[in-house]
């Protein structure tokens, strides 16, 4: 069957929001006196959503950033708690404000979308789905996008199906009509798993052997076109 459907990854995958992820945890761990994050090392947790960043950070084992740096590790697990959900909510606070600040779609997004007119064309993240669409719409993005669903859309997120299944059924197309395009190997399982075929980008916040199983690599988003245009004369 014809791909209909083009689904993508928003962060690491249209856009670098790198920068602006590590002052929003940078700022949320000032409290706690924590030496300042890089962005290298920030990208290395991000890609699972915003709680489970959080978690990272501050590591119920101890081997958290956070956790390294408190002189005595909390033993009660509700103290533990209050940290997480007091880093959590101080992130939000910040991010939500300065979400923008550095964000920046990567090289040969929009002229990509623009030449992919006729495709539906949906964005699965494991960021918040408000979080996604104010990122969308500050970059101009939304009109290219007959769907958004963000980590809090469906129940589960990538690398479940669930979130891919609901925009086929949402867009009436079946598996074999869509194509997962992303740069981590949440996007590529939950592809695999939904059925569809799997596009990773090279240049996002994963190393290549980490999306090595997608059917497909590609080096720049420009590739995308060209790409679809010779599996569908092949088919």
């Amino acid at each position: 069957m014809s791909i209909k459907l083009i689904i993508f990854d928003l962060d690491g995958t249209l856009i670098d929001s790198s920068v602006d992820i590590t002052n929003a945890l940078n700022y949320a761990l000032k409290p706690y006196a924590v030496q300042p994050l890089t962005v290298d090392e920030t990208i290395r947790m991000i890609g699972e959503g915003i709680p489970r960043l959080i978690e990272k950070v501050v590591d119920s084992k101890g081997n958290g950033v956070l956790l390294k740096a408190v002189s005595e590790f909390p033993k009660d697990p509700q103290q533990l708690q209050a940290i997480r959900a007091d880093v959590k909510n101080r992130f939000l606070e910040y991010y939500s404000r300065h979400i923008l600040d550095c964000t920046k779609e990567y090289p040969g997004v929009r002229e990509t979308l623009e030449q992919l007119g006729m495709y539906k064309k949906a964005v699965i993240s494991n960021k918040m789905e408000s979080l996604s669409r104010k990122v969308l719409d500050g970059l101009s993005l939304s009109r290219y996008f007959d769907s958004v669903v963000g980590s809090d859309t469906t129940p589960e997120k990538k690398p479940s199906p669930l979130p891919i299944q609901k925009v086929l059924s949402d867009l009436h197309l079946q598996p074999d009509e869509a194509v997962m395009v992303g740069d981590s190997n949440f996007d590529i399982d939950a592809g695999r798993a939904a059925g569809v075929l799997t596009v990773a980008v090279t240049y996002g916040y994963r190393p290549r052997e980490v999306i090595a199983h997608a059917d497909y690599l590609i080096d720049r988003m420009t590739d995308l076109v060209p790409l679809l245009k010779n599996r569908e004369e092949r088919t």
